[in-house]
């Protein structure tokens, strides 16, 4: 049975603020929790006033007091960003406060711009590092060895688990030799979806954390009552791509009528290409989609972004996709 867990953007929207925006991300977990989600997700993004979670563990430490069950995590930190002996800390913090519930996401991309990299103080030229740092960081999570001269406190012991996230096939390459679960980002770069789940699985390597593939694919699904609603508050998202496109990324916008309106040619080939593997539709609609991604894919749990503007027609969204999901269970049964 494949899992649904959700990715939250944390948007800051023309209507809230990045209170509102964090708070919003908290109530809609424990709305997740209680329909049946499997993990709560947020991740690291830096100078985007869009969005609220650049502080990522301060934010999951919001959202996990709110919530009982539902996994909480990163999708995730940004490492070359950071020193693991801090991710560490920051991370097996969470985990003693929220026992059992706790991942680590981790990606080797900075997540921001070169000025913002500068500004973290991290190297902009050092992702040949990240193989490595995965192993530091994954190890400060073990017990302490006698006399171990650095510990990551409180985080020994804790064994917070790790995942690879990745929109290419280096990630799956690294996930399978370390024997982790592994995340593709086909919810903006599905070009190497097949390829890299491929990698994956044929090159995995069981391990003390895994003892076989685990492939979740993020994928964009927006769900209403009717097709014709979905496409409409899809539309937000669209806005967002291009917005990102065009170096004007801004706060997240209501839906409009006519996306054709907003952009050009060019720019709805780009957009559409970033999100060719979405879902976008009524129940009906959304069922069949999850089906045939299930399908090709084979995949063992779906991270689900649902971009929409507002946050009762995101949470009824959500509800629709977990029903329809359901749905396609029962069918299949």
């Amino acid at each position: 049975m494949t899992a649904l867990s959700i990715l939250d953007l944390v948007r800051v929207t023309e209507a809230t603020d990045a209170k509102g925006a964090i708070d919003n991300a908290r109530d809609l977990a424990v709305h997740a929790e209680t329909l049946g989600y499997e993990r709560f997700w947020v991740a690291e993004h830096h100078n985007m006033v869009g969005i609220a979670s650049a502080a990522t563990s301060v934010v999951l430490g919001h959202i996990a007091a709110g919530t009982r069950r539902i996994r909480v995590g990163a999708g995730g930190v940004m490492l070359p960003n950071h020193a693991p002996i801090v991710i560490a800390e920051q991370f097996g913090t969470l985990a003693v406060m929220h026992p059992g519930r706790i991942d680590l996401g981790l990606g080797r991309a900075p997540g921001t711009d070169q000025h913002t990299a500068r500004a973290l103080r991290r190297s902009l030229v050092n992702n040949d590092d990240f193989p490595q740092d995965v192993l530091e960081l994954q190890a400060y999570f073990r017990t302490a060895r006698p006399n171990q001269a650095v510990q990551a406190v409180p985080a020994a012991g804790t064994d917070v688990p790790l995942w690879i996230l990745g929109s290419s096939t280096y990630g799956a390459q690294l996930a399978a030799e370390l024997g982790l679960p592994y995340a593709f980002a086909s919810h903006f770069a599905p070009g190497s979806l097949v390829p890299a789940l491929n990698i994956y699985r044929t090159r995995f390597k069981p391990s003390a954390q895994l003892a076989r593939p685990h492939a979740m694919i993020g994928v964009n699904i927006v769900a209403a009552d009717t097709d014709a609603e979905a496409r409409r508050l899809a539309t937000t998202q669209q806005m967002s791509f291009v917005d990102m496109f065009r170096g004007t990324r801004g706060l997240s916008r209501p839906p409009i009528d006519d996306i054709d309106a907003y952009w050009s040619p060019v720019e709805r080939a780009q957009a559409m290409s970033m999100l060719a593997r979405s879902i976008v539709g009524s129940p009906e609609t959304v069922r069949a989609g999850i089906a045939a991604l299930v399908a090709e894919t084979g995949a063992d749990e779906l991270m689900i972004v649902s971009d929409v503007y507002d946050h009762a027609a995101r949470r009824h969204s959500y509800t629709l996709i977990a029903e329809a999901a359901a749905a396609r269970r029962d069918l299949a049964a």
